[in-house]
Order: C-alpha cells, then structure tokens, then sequence
C-alpha cells in the first residue's frame, strides 16, 4: 500500500469516493429486503444509543450484572435466546408496557421505536449473531452488485453507488460543466481554486482523457503533498513551537518538508511507517530517515522550572505511545493509562509494555527554550521554493 496511489488509480479513487459521499447523502440507510440482518450494521447502533449505558462494558455503570455488548454474557443471562426471541427477556422487556418493566426505563428519555424492536426481535429470530467491531474486521473484497443503468458505472464502486441510489429509486445526476468540475477537483486534491490558465487549458481541451490529464497534473504539484501532508501532519501533533508554557520557536520544518516529500514522492505506507517510528535506528540510516523519525520529536515539551523531571519524561512517554496508538492503530489508548480500557481490546499492562519502546530516548525533561533541543541533527537547507520569492 502506497501513499498515493499511480495517478491512474488515484483518479478512480476520487470519483467513485466523491460519487460514494454524494450518494450517500442521497440515499440514507442501504434497501434491507429478504437480506438477512447484520449486527454492527442493523443492531448495534440501537443497543449503543439505548442498551450499552447500563448493560454494556462499563462496569461502574452496568446494571444487574447484564451486559449486551458480548453475546456469551447475553445468553448465560437470559436476555438473549438465539433463534427464539419469543423465549428473550430483552423481547419482552422492550415490548413491554409495564414502566417497573419496560426497557429502555421511562427515566433515561429512551424510548426504542416499532421498527427498531422489530429489528431486534428479528435479529434474534436470525440466531442474533454479533460482529467484532468493524475496524477489527478484515476487509473483504465483496460481490459487484447488478444495475439496472450499467453504461453510467464506469469503475466497479460505481456500482455500488448506483445499487444505493437504484434503491432509493433515483437516477444519477448529470455530470458538472468542466469548471465546476476543475474547481471541485482542484481543492480536494491541492486544497487551492485552481489557476485560471488551468481551468482554460481544461475546458479547451476536447481530447476523451481530459479529465484525467487535468487531474494528473494536480497530483504532479508539490500543493499535492502539501495538502495531503497537511492532515498526516495534524496526526503527528506538528507544531512550530514547544507548546505548554513558554510555547517558543523551535525547529521542526524538516520533519514537516520530509512528510510532504514523501507524499509527492509515492513513498510506499509501509516504508512511511518503519521511517516515521524508528528511522534512526535503521541499519546505515541516511539523512533523509533520521528526519522521518522526527514523529516521535513532535510532543508538547517545557522548560518550566517548578516541573519534576521523571514526572515529564513520563508524560512525553505516554505522549507517544499514545499517538502511536491512535495513528496507527486507531486505538485510543489513552484509557489504559489509569486501567484496562473499557471500549478498546487494550489492557493496563499492554500500554506501558508498548510504552516501553518510546522510553529509551536521551532527550531531557526540560527544552531549554532553546529552537533546537538534543538530540538533533545537522540538516543542509534546501533552496528556496520559487514560488515564495
């Protein structure tokens, strides 16, 4: 997997995933029919609006020890009987109107509607099976689905949205005039209007590949990397000074610069993430790789003088073990700090045995207010963009 994709590919991508967005909107909830339920599509969103408050992994709040979150723990408790909802306390509970028994209870402003306690009861009918969270799910390359309109699908996920808005029993909409569409195009990909000898040389062309040499020459711009760089630079927590009590200077435009190169040079994702955590300990690292691993450089620090130095060491640890977690995990670790983490498959011990791994810099507790506090390196500077002279 690749930053950015072959130009190709990244213009398929950005049609369908702008067609994808608009249908969406479109369409609503996906057209269910004889398809059987799904659980993190169907059901759980209504046990985690209604339900999970008190009977899911919080167990300060649980109550009567019942938890919905895990099927195991549903069925020992007799909420849940697969294939028999009509044996299934939950059932009777929410079809109940006895307020001593109704659930959600009257007091929490919950009221769960027909069609939601219809999907549940049918679910369990179905053998209520549960699903990881989606995020641990593998992806799975699915079946094109058929259309009706197959000369409008012109990549396969235009198939899937034209499925979604066939459903809903709406037609596509034409197709935007070509200045429209070279301003759309222009600020997704470079986040700028895009010149007006662009947008001219765009319109005059009356070749079939126009659309696709215009974008082509979008992603070839170093306003590409810099966009796109932009938001993985939000991700790192980049900043151009120290943060939390003096908040000077400090120099870290060569991490900066070496993200958006990596980006308008396709670095492949997983050389970006071997360089981004641990470039400097590669074998005869070169300059370039030292910089990468500049993402573990782009904590908060201080030089406030009543601080206790282990205390901040320790929280530019967690700093990074935290980060690391989120970006690359999608995990938000931070929970396990203080406790196993409620929500997310991370206990106590597996933080600090990850946090290990970020606690062996020589970096001080203390930044000396200074621009460039060791480690550091010795970058020559570029020349200068031309086009901020």
């Amino acid at each position: 997997m690749q930053l950015g994709t072959p130009l190709a590919a990244i213009r398929r991508a950005f049609v369908g995933g702008c067609t994808l967005w608009i249908c969406a909107l479109l369409c609503g909830a996906p057209a269910r029919g004889a398809e059987p339920l799904r659980y993190n599509r169907d059901i759980r969103p209504i046990l985690a609006d209604n339900c999970f408050a008190c009977h899911g992994p919080d167990s300060a709040a649980r109550q009567a020890e019942l938890r919905l979150d895990q099927r195991d723990a549903a069925i020992e408790m007799e909420a849940i009987a697969p294939g028999k909802p009509q044996d299934s306390s939950l059932v009777e509970r929410i079809r109940s109107d006895d307020p001593e028994k109704r659930m959600p209870p009257p007091e929490t402003k919950k009221t769960l509607n027909e069609e939601q306690k219809r999907l549940l009861a049918q679910w369990i009918a179905e053998g209520a099976e549960y699903e990881l969270h989606w995020s641990f799910i593998p992806p799975q390359r699915p079946e094109l689905p058929a259309v009706k309109n197959e000369a409008w699908a012109q990549q396969p996920i235009d198939r899937f949205v034209l499925a979604r808005i066939e459903a809903a029993g709406l037609s596509p909409a034409p197709e935007a005039d070509r200045r429209t569409l070279a301003r759309r195009v222009s600020l997704d990909l470079t986040g700028l209007p895009p010149a007006p000898e662009l947008v001219e040389s765009f319109v005059a062309d009356a070749s079939p590949d126009a659309y696709e040499r215009y974008v082509d020459k979008l992603l070839a711009s170093p306003a590409w990397g810099e966009h796109r760089g932009r938001y993985w630079l939000d991700y790192a927590r980049y900043a151009d000074t120290h943060g939390i009590h003096f908040d000077n200077f400090r120099e870290m435009w060569t991490y900066r610069d070496w993200v958006i190169d990596s980006f308008n040079q396709n670095m492949p994702f997983d050389e970006f993430t071997i360089e981004n955590l641990a470039g400097d300990l590669l074998p005869d690292a070169t300059l370039a790789q030292k910089i990468g691993s500049g993402f573990n450089r782009c904590n908060m620090t201080t030089n406030e003088g009543g601080i206790i130095d282990e205390e901040y060491l320790v929280l530019y640890t967690r700093d990074r073990t935290e980060t690391t977690a989120q970006v690359w995990m999608g995990l938000t670790a931070g929970c396990a700090v203080c406790h196993s983490h409620k929500f997310d498959p991370l206990s106590q011990r597996e933080f600090y045995e990850m946090s290990a791994f970020f606690n062996n810099t020589t970096q001080g507790a203390r930044d000396g207010n200074i621009k460039d506090t060791p480690p550091i390196i010795s970058v020559p500077v570029a020349p200068r963009d031309e086009r901020y002279e």
